[in-house]
């Protein structure tokens, strides 16, 4: 019966990983990543989770006769909020994968 303690001890090991997992989780949520464009133009907010929280477009920014180049300062905020979003889920959440064999787990 030695096999079985290992396994209950294996099992609150895992339990204890889980809840600190969904602890960085929660704590990556309420995170505010900056992601701008232009020179600072263009902000766009985003949290851990990569909701988009805000958008902020300075005035100079805003021209009627170039709509399209606003457009994409906001595409590329937006890229670079995501972009740094994904990096810190990665090295957050990283630190739970790391010597373990889990493809396809982040």
């Amino acid at each position: 019966m030695r096999g079985n303690g290992n396994m209950q001890n294996m099992m609150k090991q895992m339990q204890k990983m889980q809840k600190k997992m969904a602890d960085a989780q929660e704590e990556l949520g309420e995170k505010q990543i900056e992601g701008t464009a232009g020179g600072g133009m263009v902000t766009v907010i985003v949290s851990g989770h990569k909701q988009v929280l805000d958008v902020k477009i300075n005035e100079e920014a805003v021209d009627p006769e170039d709509v399209e180049m606003l457009q994409d300062l906001v595409l590329a905020a937006t890229n670079d909020a995501l972009k740094k979003a994904d990096e810190l889920t990665n090295s957050t959440m990283g630190q739970f994968t790391k010597g373990m064999n889990l493809p396809g787990m982040f």
